[in-house]
Formats: structure tokens, sequence, C-alpha cells
């Protein structure tokens, strides 16, 4: 399903030109499940953004779906993530001022689906993540937990093939994180490719493969035993 080959970029700051990827070349199939790894400032999230289409490569070539992503105009660009994929980030990116179900409703809503079917939908993807009860609720009155669930619901109502997550479980709790594990893994068990950029082992440990990155190249590529194990706080 993905596809990079070569893949390089560098950003200019001044007269400098710094390297972040360096000739990274990776495969998913579709329904794996991929943690990617490295310090800060590895690249590490520079190569998830131009898995999303959030950034551009100098050089090299990335297909996904067996399509060339090159020079995309942003029109072009939001028709792929629209059709593919979904995000979820550490900081959540939800719409302060919209409620639960508004928030979720958005990807519905640039595509033109009807309102009283997006809000139909949108109460079935936050059940699906044990929060229909929070629906009206805006995200200053919930825990930074359901904040995380009311994201995931979002990035999941559109059925997207692939899932791109970076540091989901980052600025929560280990129980919360467990809780926002599980819910991931399901969606990975019903045949949702899914991307993790996290820094924690214990995280990283349920994939099915784990990618290390070092100083903008792949340092490790390796398949493991998927643990489904709780994880413990330390």
């Amino acid at each position: 399903m993905i596809d990079l080959q070569g893949i390089n970029k560098s950003y200019q700051i001044g007269d400098r030109t710094i390297p972040v990827l360096r000739d990274v070349n990776l495969f998913v199939r579709q329904g794996e499940f991929v943690s990617i790894m490295g310090s800060s400032g590895s690249g590490k999230s520079t190569l998830l953004n131009i898995i999303g289409i959030l950034d551009d490569y100098d050089s090299g070539t990335y297909h996904l779906d067996g399509t060339l992503i090159r020079d995309l105009s942003e029109r072009e660009a939001a028709v792929y993530r629209n059709r593919f994929l979904g995000f979820v980030f550490q900081a959540f990116n939800l719409l302060p001022f919209k409620t639960a179900l508004e928030n979720v409703e958005l990807p519905l809503q640039y595509r033109g689906v009807a309102r009283g079917r997006r809000r139909e939908m949108a109460i079935e993807s936050l059940a699906r993540v044990g929060l229909a009860e929070r629906a009206l609720h805006v995200p200053s009155e919930m825990s930074g937990g359901e904040k995380q669930r009311v994201a995931i619901a979002r990035a999941l109502i559109t059925s997207p093939r692939l899932l791109l997550a970076d540091e989901p479980t980052g600025a929560l709790d280990s129980k919360t994180s467990e809780q926002i594990m599980l819910i991931l893994e399901e969606a990975n068990r019903a045949g949702l490719t899914l991307i993790i950029v996290t820094h924690e082992a214990d995280v990283a440990a349920r994939a099915n493969r784990v990618i290390r990155i070092r100083d903008g190249q792949v340092e490790e590529d390796a398949a493991r035993a998927v643990s489904s194990a709780p994880m413990v706080s330390p």
C-alpha cells in the first residue's frame, strides 16, 4: 500500500541546508501495524508527514496504493488525504468551540454528506470509542483521554484505509494510553493499516513491525511478535 524508495528531504534555514531524511526506503502492506521510533530530530515525524501528504519530499518516489504522490496541488493532496487517510495527533487538534459531535462530523461535512446522515454517523463513531454520552460537550469539558478518543472517532468516521498516529499516547497516563491502544488495535484487526510514531517502547512493542530512524535513515526494520499485554506504569 505504501512504497517509498530513496526518499530525501531537507529544510533550508537561512543559508544552511539541513538534511532530515536520507535515502529512506519503506514498504508497508495493507493491514499492517507499524511503529516508527527515533530520538527527537531523527526525522520520524517528517517521514509521517510525507506519508500523510502533509509535506513534500525532495527526491525519490512515494507510491500510495499504486499512485505516485509527487508535487500535488493542495486540492489534489486534500482529495488523496480524504480518500485514504485518517490522522491522530498528540495535541488532539480538536476545534475548541465545537462539540465532540461537531468535531467528529467535520470530515463528512467536507465530503458533502447530508447533515442528518453525518450526525447519525458521528454518534455511531463516538459510541465506537465509548463517548456517545459526551457528544454535546466541548473539548474544554473533557479529559485528555476523552479528547484523544474524540480525535480517533473523527479519524475513523470516513473508514480510511490508513491511519497515521503521531505520539497518540504521549500526553496520557498509562491507563488511558491502554484504552487508546485497544481502540487502535481493534481498528487494525478490522483491516485498517496503522502507522504510529512513538517514543514509548511499550507502545511500539504492540506493533507487527518496529522501524527505528536515526539521523534521517532507517537504522532497523524488524518484524516482531505482537504483545497484547496491558501497559504498566513504571
